[in-house]
């Protein structure tokens, strides 16, 4: 934090530099104050146990599924998303983060269908919650830079529900590298642009 402030005020009327973090739901809430904040949800709770990441691998997430939900992927994903849409509450974020993560090891439908009608009653009723709080929703380039997805977090369809009733955006690589940074940028404002 000391280190950005240093920054900010070197590069003003430059650059503008905010001073940020990914907060996920389950994470201890942080005191310092921060430009910007990311909320996320990585992990489900189930009960009194220990929440698991569901973007940890594709066979440790398909382990938990089979224990917590039965197999049950859809399932999964309702509470997955009964998660999602309070984490704006939770903490007091500024963007939401890839708000679709649970279909990361998805492609081509390879755990469940997206189409299926429980599958979208959740994410709308997540996104509609979501909606009512003003906060932009991220549209993430980070799973297609590491080859998880051919599309954004969020899929085009939820997009194009969020760009309807009103939502802002912001676009972000998620970027744990150089490399990452503003992949595929274009593509992306380009399907914003046709929704």
């Amino acid at each position: 934090i000391r280190e950005v402030t240093r920054l900010k005020e070197k590069y003003r009327g430059s650059i503008r530099i905010l001073c940020g973090l990914e907060q996920d739901f389950y994470s201890p809430d942080y005191r310092e104050k921060y430009d910007h904040i990311i909320g996320s949800v990585h992990y489900l709770k189930v009960g009194n146990d220990v929440p698991f990441a569901i973007d940890n691998t594709p066979d440790i997430l398909k382990e938990n599924v089979l224990r917590y939900f039965s197999g049950d992927y859809i399932r999964a994903a309702e509470w997955y998303y009964d998660t999602v849409s309070h984490v704006v509450e939770k903490t007091d974020c500024t963007l939401i983060g890839h708000y679709d993560l649970i279909t990361k090891y998805n492609e081509k439908y390879r755990l469940f269908d997206i189409t299926d009608e429980r599958y979208r009653k959740a994410w709308k009723k997540a996104a509609d919650r979501l909606l009512l709080t003003g906060v932009p929703f991220e549209i993430n380039t980070g799973g297609m830079f590491r080859g998880w997805k051919s599309v954004t977090y969020p899929h085009p369809e939820i997009l194009a529900y969020l760009k309807r009733n009103g939502a802002s955006f912001v676009l972000s690589g998620d970027a744990h590298c150089r490399k990452a940074l503003m992949y595929r940028f274009d593509e992306a404002f380009q399907m914003l642009d046709k929704l």
